[in-house]
């Protein structure tokens, strides 16, 4: 290997982070190559690289360094301390790039890759879980990383990209998301079962105007759509407490604490009585949501498909 004599004059290595590692990473595991081999005629041939590209290589990497990381001795060359201090670093580094590519490969495998899928608390209990179950009855190996959250808090790590679906609601329209309606839920509005209401089987919005209401906090889905059947009614609410999940704000409407306007339960609650409410669409919609424009990985693309194919059935029955 051609060994570039150095002047007396230094030129400095480069500084910025950023440029010499773009610079560096390609000659890399050609370093590697030559280092294990202490021999570039031998590493070329292993590497299926030219001898005289695999020499260049070496000598800009030393130049762009700074230091030598090679003593030539005829046709073989050895490493000075500085190359063992700087081959330790890239072994490494090479491993965590080849852990890295496995790992992005496994995840993307037709049939034991992963989907990142967020999903609503409410739908936690029996939907996704029977969901999930269907699904893998044709694709048993495939894997999930599963996040319940609040429909913002899952869109804001759907536009992260990490996630790569989520059921949410309301169903988002907004520049960057691509969305899809597959399924509703009406409301109702839940009162304690010793409430002047709690005989009633169905009730207008309006009529509750006067109560107290316990709520979702401001930024959940329900507490947007709640706001807005309420303005719809002709009323603005009066709140007492707001919370962070549907059977919290049951308990505190069983307790007395006041009334509630929420997707109906997986299993009935005992001290609250829940009626329909009318005279108005009084629903929650639920939708599957994801980045426009991305690639979708087999695993992702198969599941993606499977939860359109389950437009207006996505919800156990019961409810």
């Amino acid at each position: 290997m051609q060994h570039e004599q150095r002047s007396g004059r230094y030129v400095p290595p480069l500084s910025d982070t950023e440029d010499i590692v773009t610079l560096l990473a390609p000659r890399l595991a050609h370093f590697a190559g030559v280092a294990r081999t202490e021999h570039v005629t031998r590493a070329a041939q292993e590497m299926n690289v030219p001898q005289s590209t695999l020499s260049r290589a070496m000598v800009r990497l030393e130049r762009d360094l700074g230091v030598d990381l090679f003593a030539r001795i005829g046709r073989t060359v050895s490493l000075t301390p500085a190359g063992r201090t700087f081959l330790g670093s890239v072994e490494r580094a090479l491993g965590e790039i080849e852990r890295a590519a496995e790992s992005v490969r496994a995840d993307a495998d037709p049939e034991s890759g992963k989907v990142a899928f967020g999903f609503l608390h409410t739908m936690g209990t029996e939907t996704v879980p029977a969901l999930i179950r269907a699904f893998r009855a044709d694709y048993p190996r495939i894997r999930f990383s599963l996040v319940q959250n609040y429909g913002e808090a899952m869109l804001e790590r759907l536009r992260a990209g990490e996630l790569d679906l989520c059921l949410t609601s309301p169903v988002p329209d907004e520049p960057g998301l691509v969305a899809r309606r597959l399924d509703e839920q009406r409301l109702r509005l839940v009162v304690p079962d010793d409430h002047r209401l709690a005989a009633r089987k169905r009730i207008r919005l309006e009529e509750a105007a006067e109560e107290t209401f316990v709520t979702l906090e401001p930024g959940y889905g329900m507490r947007r759509i709640f706001d807005d059947l309420c303005a719809e009614a002709g009323f603005r609410p009066r709140v007492a407490f707001e919370g962070e999940e549907t059977e919290t704000l049951r308990g505190f409407v069983a307790a007395g604490l006041g009334v509630a306007l929420l997707p109906p339960p997986t299993v009935p609650r005992p001290g609250v009585v829940e009626l329909a409410v009318t005279g108005q669409r009084a629903v929650r919609e639920i939708g599957v949501a994801w980045l426009d424009g991305h690639p979708d990985t087999p695993p992702v693309a198969a599941f993606k498909k499977f939860l359109l194919s389950r437009r207006g059935k996505l919800l156990p029955e019961h409810i």
